[in-house]
C-alpha cells in the first residue's frame, strides 16, 4: 500500500494484512502516547499523519495543516515521516546518535524512517522524540523558516 483513501485511521488498518497491521498499530499507539498537547491525528496524504490544526496556524503555504509525524505502510516497509526531526539539523543529529547506541540500525531517507518491523525499532528513541517538540515550537519553527 503506498497511498489509502482510508477515511478513519482504524479503516487504515483494516486494509493492511494482519502483521503489518499489528506493526502500524503499535507505532501508533507509541505516538498517540507520547504526542505533545495540541497535535490533532488524521488521515492526510493518505497516510495516518499527527498535524497542527489548520484552526490554530492556518498560515500555511499549501493550505494544508502542518504535519509533525505521519505514518504509512509502504509495499516493503513502514514509513514514518518525522518533520519534527527534519525541521531541526540538531534533532537529527540527536535521533542517529540515540538510535546507533539503542543498537539499531537507523534507515533514514531524506524525509522517513524505514522499518521492515520490531526489530528495527527503537522504542524508547522513538518516544523521546515524539515528545520533544511542543506544537508552539514546531509553529515558531515554521514561522521563522517562512519569513527567511
Amino acid at each position: 500500500m503506498v497511498s489509502s483513501k482510508a477515511a478513519t485511521p482504524e479503516a487504515y488498518l483494516a486494509e493492511l494484512p494482519p502483521e503489518r497491521a499489528a506493526f502500524v498499530a503499535r507505532l501508533r499507539t507509541l505516538i498517540n502516547a507520547n504526542l505533545p498537547a495540541g497535535y490533532e491525528e488524521r488521515m492526510n496524504w493518505g497516510m495516518i499523519s499527527w498535524e497542527v490544526p489548520l484552526s490554530l496556524y492556518p498560515d500555511t503555504f499549501n493550505g494544508q495543516p502542518l504535519g509533525y509525524v505521519a505514518l504509512a505502510a509502504q509495499k516493503n516497509f513502514t514509513a514514518l515521516y518525522l518533520t519534527c526531526v527534519y525541521a531541526s539539523e540538531e534533532r537529527t543529529q540527536r535521533l542517529k546518535r540515540d538510535w546507533a547506541s539503542a543498537g539499531k540500525r537507523l534507515d533514514m531517507g531524506k524525509s522517513c524512517l524505514r522499518l521492515k518491523g520490531p526489530q528495527d525499532l527503537a522504542e524508547e528513541v522513538l518516544a523521546a522524540t515524539i515528545r520533544a517538540v511542543p506544537l508552539d515550537v514546531l509553529i515558531a519553527e515554521h514561522a521563522r523558516a517562512r519569513a527567511r
